[in-house]
């Protein structure tokens, strides 16, 4: 078949972002793109990867309705209409063959115009509970692709909806064991854990994290302790230097390029976002997850559950977080062969490890 013209829309978190960069990388490397255009906005976190990704990027202004009824929410309404008057005129210059959503408020504008000018729309959901975004837009768009077979009860018009994944799992899938532990004073080849509590970090994470140092440093496996940049100084300043300087504890606010050291990770610890399960799911990592319970609709605990009721993780509610219980519940991971074996295995039935081709047979069939 001849090339696509893509549109491709998500934004706010990178929740929303990597999973259509990560379609775009694909469709790439498959050759089917003749041009792709990513439509966000100025402000989201979208405007930085997307450029420094080399992408042709277009913006417009507009943002998310107040969940309570308010004043406010009628020059959201406003702004709605005005961007869909600006997603048109996108379209109308680039003429694309089809138009993606991954969500995020952005993308309402840009999928809604393509439907109304009859163009193939796509959405993409990687939460077991769906957007508000998104639920919206599965009125009109031509396909609903789901990360979780949980979240087909999130839309009414069950003939449009498509499990794929989230394309976020095909991007790591390939990757194999390397040495990059020795970059943070680890050995490559011993049993590691790694704590990480998301970009940002995460303050109750990190105290449980904290409090474990000593007995970490007597265990035979290593600890990547991964503060976020945010809380990394404070973090240092409450850990013995002993522990800190212990051979097999290495704590560090980040990792850049981090998908490429989790082969070598035998147990995750942290949130429970799409990408992260989308990622430790394709490449089968065990994981114990605490979900953060102020995201919206508390979708990282609904995202969590999924994962643990298949014995892939175990799961940790933020409000019965101890110290004695987070060091328990990985030492009793890190030192057992067997259960490593048996949540990995459980791990990767879970994972979906072409997801990005599957949401392209999704757009293809649209477009023949």
């Amino acid at each position: 078949m001849a090339k696509l013209r893509v549109i491709v829309s998500g934004g706010g978190t990178g929740g929303h972002i990597y999973p259509a960069m990560a379609l775009i990388k694909r469709l790439k490397e498959r050759d089917m793109i003749e041009d792709v255009l990513y439509v966000g906005t100025e402000k989201g976190l979208e405007s930085k990867i997307v450029k420094q990704a080399g992408l042709k990027f277009k913006t417009i202004e507009i943002s998310g309705f107040k969940r309570k009824l308010t004043l406010e929410n009628v020059k959201v309404m406003q702004l709605f209409l005005s961007s869909i008057g600006k997603s048109k005129k996108i379209i109308k210059d680039f003429k694309p063959d089809i138009v993606i959503g991954t969500g995020g408020y952005v993308s309402s504008a840009i999928v809604y115009a393509a439907h109304s000018k009859h163009i193939p729309t796509v959405i993409h959901e990687q939460n077991t509970i769906a957007g508000v975004t998104n639920k919206f837009l599965g009125h009109f768009v031509d396909r609903i692709a789901i990360a979780f077979k949980e979240a087909q009860d999130q839309f009414s018009e069950k003939r449009k909806i498509v499990f794929t994944g989230n394309p976020r799992a095909q991007e790591v899938v390939g990757i194999k064991p390397n040495d990059r532990l020795s970059e943070f004073g680890l050995k490559p080849g011993v049993p590691t854990v790694m704590i990480f509590g998301g970009s940002r970090g995460a303050a109750p994470i990190n105290k449980a994290a904290i409090s474990a140092m000593e007995k970490f440093s007597k265990e035979n496996y290593q600890v990547l302790f991964v503060t976020g940049r945010v809380h990394y100084d404070s973090v240092i300043e409450k850990i013995d230097k002993k522990y800190i300087n212990s051979e097999n504890i290495s704590v560090l606010p980040y990792i850049d390029n981090m998908p490429e050291i989790l082969p070598d990770i035998n147990l995750i610890v942290g949130r429970s976002g799409a990408t992260s399960i989308a990622e430790i799911t394709a490449l089968g990592i065990p994981s114990i997850f605490i979900p953060s319970p102020y995201v919206t609709h508390d979708h990282q605990t609904k995202n969590a559950m999924t994962v643990a009721k298949n014995g892939a993780a175990k799961m940790i509610p933020e409000s019965d977080l101890t110290d004695e219980l987070f060091f328990d519940e990985i030492n009793k991971i890190m030192n057992s062969d067997e259960i490593q074996s048996e949540m990995s295995q459980a791990s990767k039935k879970i994972g979906v490890p072409d997801a990005s081709d599957r949401l392209i047979k999704v757009l293809t069939d649209l477009v023949k």
